[in-house]
């Protein structure tokens, strides 16, 4: 009697010393292994296996003691068999042990239940037929089983709350906005790539430094808001503050970003810690400055020639005075020219909303491109003054182009007019062709002010001007490259710049080339064949082909 209460209570000690083990253990295939290898110990076991519920409720083999990883399929039939239907878990047994080869002659089964919830089954095996469980080892099972199943529990929880982790640190690494968590002393605690990107701070140096001294957002006058006007400790309280300013990266680039903040707070109110969701909104701010410049721009460039109109228009209709014929004419002159430029500024201005909306209208026929860009020549070149040189270059054979003549025409004038505007100093400016395979590259080339290499990838943008001392100088509102970007990609096309500073620009674009007919093909075997497909104006280009100029065929 004394033995088998020593044994019994070195058993609970055993039992318990475990126990504490297991529930110690957060690794779910750590406990797993331990649950079965100890359960197996204490019975005096051959085998055991632990079995846990899959997504569909179908309990599955997760561990085992003495059973090869290859016969765990075997165990399915078993698996599915209730728990109190002993004469058919009997039967499963048999059936089990003889498909397997095992040595699997007794049995015992406990559920894993935790509050009120079955989490798993515990199976334990002997190789003795003649050795069955005690009651004594079934409620030495049932107590670890207990003991089991908090662990299973507390290990499947922990797995659940770190793959929830995982999967919210995934999110903020791989999110498209800077995501930095800062700990109650304004501490940087997490920094996502997005981060490191904006500021160029390697997260390792970054995280434990103060918000203000990273991120360091300025306002427009170069205050550090994140210093003198933190959002986060304003009285009372704001929800979900944001914040909007530049920001120097560490390697040199200048930004403007958008953070918003999520705090997190005590009872008391007292600062907790925050998340901050920082988003670069550069192009955003610039287009708005853009636009602001837009409108101050453009209302002084509708306003002049409409002042000029009224102011001419009131003159000659003064009843107190009588004009020459010659006064008359001059007057009227200058009021339909500056209703031309009125009426050109606002088809700008309709034309802009017209490819913001998507709705250019194209008319692709086939002409001939010389004509049209000495036509453009003459007309700016009668304006121009002698400062300039205008030369046109295109080979005696260039072929004709499919792209839609007006639209053409008005790419062309914007670039020459620009080529003009932009080169004080006079010079040459050349209009020049090159045909390839399946289209021509067009160039307008000037020897003026040139253009910096950061303004360039910005020259197309809608209302963009350089920022340099003719911006005050020149007439314009920062449209006609926008547009004729938007013409020529409209016409499958695309248009480029090449500039230096003080050294001049060069303008390209390209157009489709016309598709030869036959007819064109049976000429070109024994002479170069004139371009097909005379437009309408062709008549009134084929003037501006005469006219006196520097041509030279390259």
């Amino acid at each position: 009697m004394l033995e088998t209460t020593d044994q019994r209570l070195r058993q609970r000690e055993f039992l318990l010393r475990v126990s504490r083990a297991i529930t110690a253990q957060l690794d779910l295939t750590s406990v797993l292994d331990l649950v079965i290898d100890v359960a197996v110990d204490l019975l005096a076991g051959t085998a055991g296996l632990i079995a846990l519920p899959d997504d569909t409720g179908t309990l599955r083999v997760h561990s085992a003691q003495g059973l090869p990883r290859e016969s765990w399929p075997a165990f399915s039939a078993l698996l599915a068999t209730p728990l109190d239907d002993r004469r058919a878990l009997g039967v499963r047994l048999q059936e089990l042990a003889a498909n397997t080869r095992l040595p699997l002659r007794q049995m015992i089964a406990l559920p894993l239940i935790f509050r009120q919830a079955r989490v798993g089954v515990l199976y334990a095996f002997r190789a003795a037929l003649n050795v069955a469980f005690t009651p004594e080892e079934q409620d030495l099972l049932k107590d670890f089983a207990d003991q089991a199943a908090i662990a299973v529990s507390n290990a499947r929880l922990y797995q659940s709350v770190l793959h929830d982790k995982q999967q919210l640190d995934a999110l903020i690494e791989q999110s498209a906005d800077g995501v930095m968590i800062l700990d109650a002393r304004w501490r940087i605690t997490t920094f996502n790539r997005t981060m490191e990107l904006l500021t160029g701070w390697p997260r390792d140096e970054a995280i434990g430094r103060p918000c203000a001294e990273v991120l360091a957002i300025t306002s427009d006058q170069g205050v550090n808001i994140c210093l003198v006007d933190c959002p986060l400790q304003r009285r009372p309280p704001i929800e979900n503050p944001i914040v909007a300013g530049w920001i120097s990266s560490r390697d040199g680039r200048r930004l403007y970003v958008q953070s918003r903040y999520a705090a997190q707070r005590g009872p008391q109110g007292e600062f907790l810690g925050a998340i901050a969701n920082v988003r670069d909104i550069t192009d955003q701010k610039l287009e708005e400055e853009m636009q602001n410049t837009f409108i101050s721009v453009i209302s002084h460039e509708l306003k002049t020639p409409v002042s000029i109109i009224k102011g001419y228009a009131e003159t000659l209709a003064r009843e107190d005075a009588s004009w020459e014929a010659g006064v008359v004419r001059d007057g009227l002159h200058v009021i339909s020219e500056e209703a031309d430029r009125l009426a050109s500024q606002i088809q700008g201005l309709l034309d802009a909303s017209r490819l913001q909306a998507g709705a250019i209208r194209l008319d692709l026929t086939d002409w001939a491109l010389p004509p049209l860009a000495a036509q453009v020549l003459q007309r700016i070149a009668a304006g121009a003054g002698d400062r300039f040189t205008f030369e046109l270059r295109f080979p005696d054979d260039f072929p004709a182009v499919h792209a839609d003549y007006e639209r053409t025409r008005q790419v062309l004038e914007n670039l020459v007019s620009n080529a003009v505007k932009y080169s004080p100093d006079g010079g040459t400016i050349r209009v020049s062709g090159r045909a390839g395979t399946d289209h021509a590259v067009v160039s307008v080339a000037d020897q003026g002010i040139g253009i910096a290499a950061d303004d360039q990838s910005k020259l197309f943008r809608r209302f963009y001007r350089v920022d340099n001392r003719l911006r005050r100088e020149t007439q314009g509102a920062g449209l006609g490259l926008f547009l004729s970007r938007a013409i020529v990609e409209a016409q499958g096309g695309r248009i480029w710049v090449e500039s230096q500073p003080g050294r001049g620009s060069r303008f390209s674009f390209t157009l489709e080339l016309a598709t030869p007919q036959l007819p064109d093909l049976e000429q070109r075997d024994g002479q170069p064949a004139a371009p097909s497909g005379e437009h309408p104006h062709a008549q009134d280009d084929q003037r501006g082909a005469d006219w006196p100029r520097r041509l030279e065929a390259s």
